[in-house]
């Protein structure tokens, strides 16, 4: 009988990264359903919490604004590559986690393309239907490949 290897976290994983990760798709998913900005919601969230903000929320909202910024562009590679989907037709949760990995692989020079689509992938995993890690696996493995 062979035992299994324990799973292992990416060499760079950060739990508090992570749970920024989730507090942007939060802001980005809720501002999906209500056509409303993310940078708002994100914004009054943070207001409500007081004095107690956490550490991670510094870099949700550097994800929030970052894919705000980039929409077009992401929104366009995502079109691009994912191939018989149109944006419209994913998943909200799978739209809106694609859009961080594209903005963390493309657009952030500190986040290595693995990392950000392992991340998301984990998060569909947890959030999202059975086949969503699969189809968003493919789906940003193609767009690191080939977007510049």
């Amino acid at each position: 009988m062979s035992e299994s290897a324990p799973s292992e976290k990416p060499a760079d994983y950060n739990p508090s990264r992570r749970k920024a990760r989730r507090r942007a798709l939060d802001a980005l998913y809720s501002a999906d359903l209500r056509g409303a900005s993310a940078t708002a919601l994100l914004s009054d969230t943070i207001v409500r919490m007081g004095r107690d903000v956490p550490a991670h929320m510094g870099y949700a909202t550097e994800l929030v604004e970052g894919v705000v910024a980039h929409a077009a562009r992401i929104d366009e590679l995502l079109s691009t590559y994912a191939e018989g989907w149109t944006l419209d037709r994913m998943p909200v949760i799978d739209r809106n986690l694609g859009r961080i990995a594209v903005y963390e692989a493309i657009f952030r020079d500190d986040i290595d393309d693995a990392v950000a689509i392992s991340e998301a992938v984990t998060l569909a995993e947890e959030l999202s239907t059975d086949e969503s890690p699969r189809f968003l696996n493919g789906l940003l493995a193609r767009i690191a490949d080939h977007a510049v």
